[in-house]
C-alpha cells in the first residue's frame, strides 16, 4: 500500500468509480483503464473526516469500517511454504471508497455511496508465474461491505473474516484461488504517532495506521491442476484517511521486511518529482518482544542496485536494494522472488514477494517480506 497510507488502488478505483459506478448491472466489472497517481490523488475532501491528531486505536471497531473517511483499506501480504520448501507468496487487498460524504438519500436496494475494491495476487516463485486479479463492488444488496463485530470484509466470494487479530482469508478466480488461516504471533503495532500516520506538512494530511506484522498462516494454494498445503508468515495493514498526497510527491517505495531474528521493518520512502526523499518518509523496526521504534528518513538508507523493465507497461522499476540501519546495525539486500509481480488493475502498480539476506549486531541474518513500488508509470 501498499500500504503507504494513501492506498493506490482505493484512490484510482475512486477516481474510476465516478465514471463506472451508475452503469454496473452487475457486481463485477473488469477495471482496465490506467490512471496517473497524481491524478487520483486529487484533493477531494469536503464533507469527510479527517486524520487531525492521534487518537487511542478501539477494538473491534477500528477492525472495521470508517464511513466518514474517504478511503480505507484492509492489506494482507505473506510468504508460504509447501513441506517440500516450494515458495508462494501472496496479497489480497480490500478496499474501501465513499464516492460522496453522508447517508445515501435515495431509497433503492441498490443504492449506496461506498464502492469496494480487491486485489488479489499468487507468487508462484517456482513455476516462475505472477497472477493477478481484481475485482469492485458496489455496497449494497450483499454484494459487498465490512464489519466490525464479527469483523468481515468482502466482495462477494472474496472475503477475510475472524475476530480482527486472526482472520480466514478466502480468495479465488478462475484456476487459482486461495485459503488461509492467520493467526497474531504478535501485538498490534500503532504506525507513526501512536497510530498517527502524517504524509505530509498540512494538517490532516495523514491516515490512521496500524499493522500485524507477524501472523502465522496456514492453509492451502490452488495454482491450475495442483492444490498446496502451506504454512508461513503473513502481514496485515489498516488504514483509512481522507487527504491526498503532498504536492511534488510521485510515489513511494514500501518495504515490509520479517528477519529471522524475530524482528520486523516497515519503511516507505515518498519520492518527490525532482528525485529527493520527502521528509515525511517514515517507518518502524519492531523488536522480537513487540516493542517498536520509530524511523525517520535519517534512520534509513536506501539503495537501488538493479531494474527492470516490464515487457507489458514499458515501465521502469527498481528490481533489487540495500536498505541500511546504521543505528541497528541492520544492511540487508532484498531481492524480489520474482522479478515481473507487476499489477495491471486500474492503474499500474509493482508489488511482490522478496527475499532478504544481510547482516546485523549479531551476525549473517535473512528474512522474507513484501515490497510495492507505485508512481514509476508516471
Amino acid at each position: 500500500m501498499s500500504k503507504v497510507a494513501l492506498g493506490v488502488a482505493a484512490v484510482v478505483a475512486a477516481i474510476v468509480a465516478v465514471a463506472l459506478f451508475a452503469l454496473w448491472p452487475s457486481a463485477r466489472p473488469r477495471i482496465e483503464a490506467t490512471l496517473a497517481v497524481r491524478e487520483a490523488l486529487a484533493d477531494d475532501r469536503a464533507g469527510f473526516a479527517r486524520a487531525l491528531s492521534p487518537r487511542p486505536l478501539s477494538f473491534p471497531s477500528d477492525h472495521g469500517p470508517h464511513p466518514d473517511f474517504r478511503t480505507e483499506w484492509w492489506y494482507y501480504t505473506g510468504n508460504l511454504r509447501t513441506a517440500a520448501g516450494r515458495h508462494v507468496g501472496f496479497q489480497l487487498t480490500f478496499f474501501r471508497i465513499a464516492l460522496a460524504p453522508g447517508a445515501v438519500v435515495r431509497a433503492s436496494a441498490w443504492a449506496t455511496r461506498q464502492l469496494y475494491v480487491a486485489h488479489f495476487a499468487v507468487t508462484d516463485t517456482a513455476g516462475r508465474r505472477f497472477h493477478a486479479f481484481s475485482r469492485a463492488s458496489r455496497e449494497a444488496l450483499g454484494l459487498s461491505g465490512a464489519s466490525a463485530a464479527p469483523f468481515r470484509v468482502w466482495i462477494e466470494d472474496w472475503s477475510a473474516e475472524g475476530d480482527g487479530s486472526s482472520a480466514r482469508l478466502r480468495a479465488s478466480d478462475g484456476d487459482v484461488a486461495l485459503d488461509l488461516e492467520l493467526s497474531a504471533a504478535k501485538p498490534i503495532v500503532a504506525q507513526g504517532d501512536r497510530g498517527l500516520s502524517r504524509k505530509g506538512p498540512e494538517p490532516g494530511n495523514a491516515s490512521f495506521y496500524y499493522s500485524s506484522t507477524r501472523m502465522p498462516a496456514r492453509g492451502t494454494v490452488r495454482l491450475r491442476r495442483e492444490t498446496l498445503e502451506v504454512s508461513g508468515e503473513a502481514w496485515m495493514d489498516r488504514e483509512w484517511s481522507t487527504s491526498a498526497l503532498a504536492p511534488g510527491v510521485q510515489g513511494w517505495d514500501w518495504f515490509a521486511l520479517q528477519l529471522d531474528d524475530g524482528r520486523e521493518l516497515m519503511f516507505y520512502l515518498l519520492r518527490r518529482r525532482d528525485g529527493a526523499v520527502d521528509p515525511f518518509s517514515a517507518g518502524t523496526l519492531v523488536a522480537a518482544d513487540g516493542t517498536t521504534r520509530a524511523l525517520e528518513p535519517g534512520d534509513v538508507r536506501v539503495e537501488k542496485l538493479a531494474h527492470w523493465t516490464s515487457p507489458r507497461s514499458g515501465v521502469r522499476y527498481p528490481a533489487r536494494w540495500r536498505l541500511s540501519v546504521p543505528s541497528a546495525a541492520l544492511r540487508l539486500e532484498i531481492e524480489p522472488r520474482l522479478a515481473d509481480q507487476e499489477l495491471i488493475v486500474g492503474t499500474r502498480y509493482w508489488e511482490g514477494a522478496v527475499a532478504v539476506a544481510g547482516s546485523s549486531a549479531s551476525g549473517r541474518i535473512a528474512g522474507q517480506g513484501y515490497v510495492e513500488l507505485v508512481g514509476y508509470a508516471e
